[in-house]
């Protein structure tokens, strides 16, 4: 599924970076095959153009901020948040063309993160609510560059039959490769997901899991968002530990997305710390780049067209491809890909 042709796809709401990017000046992003250049305003909002100044063509991203405005670094015109050009320090006083102006693109602030849609948006950024809880804790973790697609991403996220071989090292058990299965329930988002995993429990992962068992369980409540964002609902029954992972699979263009990644616990930095929980989902995020990047990205939604070889374990990933594709239909849209 090539991603910049899907032209729906620019009407949905991408996670791009963490707001702290922004405190040092303007930042460069490709979404979607769409350079922008994002910046923060004076009151700490952000805000998203095109990057590209409409006098020279040089790239706002090597300007600086002004109070609200972004300030071209080649010849100094400034332009306010809606793309106007306001000022050009070259013909003071006189009236500034109409035209001298670039395309401004929707934008806000959400769970730490810069958001953006680059159309107006068919749905409001996800709602996850444990943000709001003054149970959970909230932590970054992961703001990095896959050569992948967001599809396989997706697919992957909901895939258990992989536990067993990607994750041996950690929690996959080997010769139980057999996945549990899932009991699916519709929403108006995408769907939920929810079965009970066993794991292995090894000690490096007591302080993760809060038991001592050689084997716990995973209790795990999914969540697909439409098109490219997932809920890892993950809670340790042997302890009642939540570990909560938010995950924005956001496409730069047709072979990379960045991966987007934080998480919420329902325990404390004296239980286990923010580094330790970084480190202990980096070893297992990274196998399953290891192994997506290996991956043909150009991943096929319509099955009807090329086929790949499904089994029932699969049906997630079936699910998530059928709303894709429910998703293009209504929109007049077809897939493409490389083989169209």
């Amino acid at each position: 599924m090539l991603v910049t042709k899907q032209k729906v796809l620019r009407r949905f709401w991408y996670a791009l970076m963490p707001m702290t990017s922004l405190d040092d000046g303007p930042k460069p992003f490709t979404l979607l095959g769409e350079k922008i250049v994002l910046w923060k305003k004076a009151d700490g909002t952000p805000a998203a153009l095109r990057d590209r100044c409409c006098h020279r063509t040089a790239q706002l991203s090597k300007g600086f901020v002004e109070g609200d405005n972004i300030v071209c670094g080649y010849h100094g015109w400034t332009y306010d948040c809606s793309g106007a050009c306001v000022k050009i320090p070259q013909s003071p006083g006189t009236a500034i063309p109409s035209g001298a102006k670039v395309d401004a693109f929707h934008c806000q602030e959400k769970y730490g993160y810069v958001w953006v849609a680059l159309e107006d948006p068919l749905r409001d950024i996800p709602h996850f609510p444990e943000d709001s809880s003054p149970e959970h804790r909230r932590i970054f973790q992961f703001y990095e560059q896959w050569k992948t697609s967001p599809l396989r991403m997706m697919e992957n996220s909901f895939d258990n039959s992989h536990f067993s071989f990607v994750h041996k090292a950690n929690f996959g058990i080997l010769d139980q490769p057999t996945p549990a299965p899932y009991e699916f329930r519709d929403t108006d988002y995408g769907f939920e997901a929810e079965t009970r995993v066993p794991i292995r429990n090894p000690e490096a992962s007591f302080a993760i899991t809060g038991t001592t068992d050689p084997i716990t369980e995973r209790h795990l409540i999914n969540r697909y968002y439409l098109p490219f964002c997932r809920r890892f609902g993950c809670k340790y029954p042997a302890s009642g530990i939540d570990h909560i992972i938010y995950n924005c699979a956001t496409p730069i263009d047709d072979e990379n997305m960045i991966l987007v990644q934080w998480l919420y616990r329902n325990d404390s930095e004296e239980s286990v710390s923010t580094q330790a929980l970084i480190d202990w989902d980096a070893a297992i995020t990274a196998e399953d780049r290891d192994i997506l990047e290996a991956t043909d990205a150009d991943a096929c939604v319509d099955t009807r067209r090329r086929v790949e070889f499904h089994m029932p374990s699969d049906k997630p990933g079936l699910m998530i491809r059928k709303q894709l594709m429910d998703l293009l239909t209504a929109h007049g849209e077809e897939e493409i890909h490389r083989g169209s």
